[in-house]
C-alpha cells in the first residue's frame, strides 16, 4: 500500500461522502448529461485535493459538512478545467480513458466543462461562507491568467525561470493554495494558520508542477501524449530552461535556435530532451523540489507533529516520488 493509499483510509468515510456529493450535484435530468458524468467519475483520479482540504480542516479542528462542500467545490473546478484542458490540448486520453472530447466532441466537452463550474458554485453557495466562494473566484482567475501566460511565454520564446515560475504558481500551485484556504476557512481558522497552511500548499503545487513536468521527458510516463508534448507546444520547462541557460557551447547555441522555431518535429524534439538529460536538467529539476519540500515543511512547524501533520508532510513526499 503507497501513501497515498493509506491516508485515504484514514478518511475513507469522509471520502466516501464526498463522492456521494458530487454524484448528487452533478445529476441532471438529461439522460445524456448522466451517462457522460457517470462514465467521467469512474475515472475520478487520485482526489489529492480534496484530501488536502480535509486534512487542513483536521490540523486545525475536524472534517464537518462544511469542509466537504468546500472540498467538493474545488474538486469541481478542478475537473472542469481538466475537461476544457483537454480541448484546448487535444488530448484523446486522460487517467488512461477517453477524454470527452475525444468520446463525444469539444462542444459537449467544454459545455461539460460549464456544468461542473456551475455546480462548483452551487457548492461554494451552500457553504454559506462568502469567503470560500470569493476563493473560488480568485481561483478561476488564477488558472486562467497561467494558461494563458504560458501560451504567451510560449510565443515569446522566453526562456527564464522566473518566468516558469511565475506560470507554474498560477497554474497550478494557486489550486493547492486554494485547497489549503478554503480546508482552514471550512472550521474558520484563524489568519495566520490559514497563512501558514497556503503557503505550504502552494509549495506543494509547485513540486506537483514540476514532476509532472519531468514526466515529459520520459517515454514510460507518457499517458495519452507523445513524450515531448510540453516541447510540441512550445513550452520549455524546468529540466530544459536549466540546461540551456546554464551553459554555453556550441551546442547550446543549437538547442536555443531549435527553440526559436515556430514548430518543432519528432527529431529535434529528442534532441532537445536528451539535451535537458544529458545536461543536468533532471538532477536540478529534482533539486529544487527538494528545497520547495523543505521549506513546505519549515512552514507547518508549528503545527503539533501528529498523524495529520505527517500525512501533509507525505503527501509532499508522494508528490516528488510519484510515478504517474
Amino acid at each position: 500500500m503507497n501513501i497515498l493509499s493509506t491516508i485515504q483510509g484514514t478518511i475513507g468515510e469522509e471520502l466516501s461522502l464526498l463522492n456521494r456529493t458530487l454524484v448528487e450535484k452533478l445529476h441532471t435530468s438529461n439522460e445524456l448529461m448522466n451517462r457522460i458524468i457517470d462514465r467521467y467519475l469512474l475515472t475520478k483520479g487520485k482526489q489529492i485535493r480534496p484530501i488536502l482540504i480535509m486534512l487542513c480542516a483536521r490540523m486545525i479542528d475536524d472534517i464537518t459538512p462544511t469542509t466537504i462542500l468546500s472540498a467538493a467545490a474545488i474538486e469541481l473546478m478542478h475537473n472542469a478545467s481538466l475537461i476544457h484542458d483537454d480541448v484546448i490540448d487535444t488530448s484523446l486520453y486522460r487517467r488512461g480513458e477517453p477524454t470527452i472530447n475525444a468520446a463525444e466532441d469539444n462542444r459537449m466537452a467544454i459545455l461539460m466543462g460549464d456544468h461542473f463550474v456551475s455546480c462548483a458554485l452551487q457548492c461554494g453557495v451552500e457553504t454559506g461562507k462568502m469567503d470560500i466562494v470569493a476563493a473560488m473566484g480568485r481561483l478561476g482567475q488564477e488558472l486562467a491568467h497561467g494558461e494563458i501566460d504560458q501560451i504567451d511565454n510560449a510565443r515569446s520564446h522566453r526562456l527564464s525561470e522566473d518566468a516558469y515560475f511565475s506560470v507554474i504558481r498560477r497554474k497550478t500551485a494557486s489550486l493547492f493554495r486554494a485547497c489549503m484556504h478554503v480546508g482552514a476557512l471550512s472550521v474558520d481558522a484563524d489568519e495566520r494558520t490559514r497563512l501558514q497552511l497556503e503557503t505550504s500548499g502552494e509549495l506543494l503545487g509547485l513540486c506537483f508542477q514540476i514532476k509532472d513536468d519531468i514526466f515529459d521527458y520520459y517515454e514510460e510516463y507518457a499517458v495519452g501524449k507523445p513524450t515531448g508534448n510540453d516541447l510540441r507546444e512550445g513550452k520549455v520547462t524546468l529540466p530544459l530552461l536549466y540546461a540551456i541557460t546554464h551553459h554555453d557551447d556550441a551546442e547550446n547555441k543549437r538547442m536555443r535556435q531549435l527553440l526559436e522555431k515556430e514548430q518543432l518535429d519528432a527529431t529535434e524534439i529528442g534532441a532537445l530532451i536528451e539535451y535537458a538529460k544529458a545536461n543536468g536538467g533532471i538532477e536540478y529539476a529534482y533539486q529544487r523540489m527538494q528545497e520547495l519540500r523543505e521549506e513546505a515543511v519549515r512552514t507547518l512547524e508549528g503545527f503539533p507533529h501528529n498523524d495529520t501533520y505527517q500525512a501533509l508532510v507525505s503527501i509532499l513526499d508522494y508528490t516528488i516520488a510519484r510515478d504517474k
